[in-house]
């Protein structure tokens, strides 16, 4: 079963998701309410996604890429493909599974 990869430091982030061929980046912080209700099924999310590699930014630790990336809110996230960027799901709303599925599933064209 794949995990979720924290990401350490900018140059890891850039590194990491053009070297993967479809990745999906989770925007969250250990002191967000939002983010702690995510956890409960994320697991299972990244379980029934694993044509994905799932990686995990701190949005206090690596702030810039946030920014970059216009993530004001979190839990959000951000899905690549070679590199590229090809869909995101970006807002301060609490995510529900079914919301947070939609999305990937979304991404299907790509």
């Amino acid at each position: 079963m794949k995990t979720i990869i924290e990401i350490q430091s900018v140059q890891d982030y850039y590194e990491l998701i053009e070297k993967t061929p479809k990745s999906i980046v989770l925007f969250s912080a250990n002191w967000c309410g939002d983010c702690l209700f995510l956890k409960q099924f994320l697991d299972q999310l990244v379980c029934d996604n694993q044509e994905y590699q799932w990686y995990y930014v701190d949005r206090d630790k690596l702030l810039d890429i946030c920014v970059e990336n216009g993530i004001m809110g979190i839990p959000s996230f951000i899905a690549y493909k070679d590199g590229k960027k090809i869909g995101t799901f970006i807002s301060k709303q609490r995510k529900t599974k079914q919301e947070v599925q939609d999305f990937i599933n979304s991404l299907g064209e790509y």
